[in-house]
C-alpha cells in the first residue's frame, strides 16, 4: 500500500532537513511515545546504514521493528526502510524549497505485508485510504509545526545573543 502526504514548513529548507536528520530528537520522541529503542552494534550510529530495533505496542501486542536510513541527500531526501514479522516497507521524505524561509515536505510510504494477517490489515486500510492518508496530513502537519516552532526559538536564541 501506497500513501503520500505533504506539507509546507515555513523554515529554509537547510533548517528542515538538519530537524529530520536529527536522529537523537526522533528517537527521545519515540521514547516519549512508549517504545524501547536500540542501536545494534553491527550498525552504523548516523549517515546511511544507521539502524535502529524498535519495540513498541500496537493494537494491544509488542511490535518489533528493525528501521535502517537507506539514502541521506543533504537538503533532498531521507529514504528509511522498515522491517518487521508482519510488514516489511519504506518511508521517503523529499524537501523542496519554495523561497528561502519556506520548505515543502513530502514523505511517501510504502508498506507491503509479508503475513496473511498483515494482508488483512493492509486491505482494511486501503478501504478507509481517505481517512487514512487525512490522519498522515495531520501528523505531517503537526511535524511540519514543531520544525517551525524550533526555527522560530532558534532565531530569537540567535537575535539575542
Amino acid at each position: 500500500m501506497k500513501l503520500t502526504a505533504r506539507t509546507d514548513i515555513a523554515a529554509p529548507i537547510g533548517f528542515a532537513y538538519a530537524s529530520l536528520a536529527d536522529h537523537s530528537a526522533w528517537e527521545r520522541e519515540a521514547v516519549r511515545r512508549g517504545a524501547d529503542i536500540e542501536r545494534p552494534a553491527d550498525m552504523p550510529l548516523t549517515g546511511v546504514g544507521a539502524g535502529w530495533r524498535v519495540r513498541f505496542r500496537f493494537r494491544g501486542r509488542l511490535r518489533k521493528v528493525v528501521l535502517r536510513i537507506d539514502e541521506l541527500v543533504p537538503d533532498e531526501r531521507i529514504a528509511v526502510s522498515f522491517e518487521g514479522q508482519a510488514m516489511s516497507g519504506t518511508s521517503v521524505m523529499e524537501l523542496m524549497a519554495l523561497s528561502p524561509g519556506r520548505t515543502r515536505l513530502r514523505v511517501m510510504l510504502d508498506v507491503k505485508p509479508k503475513t496473511i494477517t498483515a494482508r488483512l490489515f493492509i486491505n482494511t486500510l486501503r478501504l478507509a485510504k481517505g481517512r487514512v492518508t487525512a490522519r498522515l496530513e495531520a501528523r505531517l502537519a503537526q511535524l511540519a509545526t514543531r520544525i517551525q516552532d524550533r526555527y522560530i526559538r532558534s532565531r530569537a536564541a540567535s537575535a539575542r545573543d
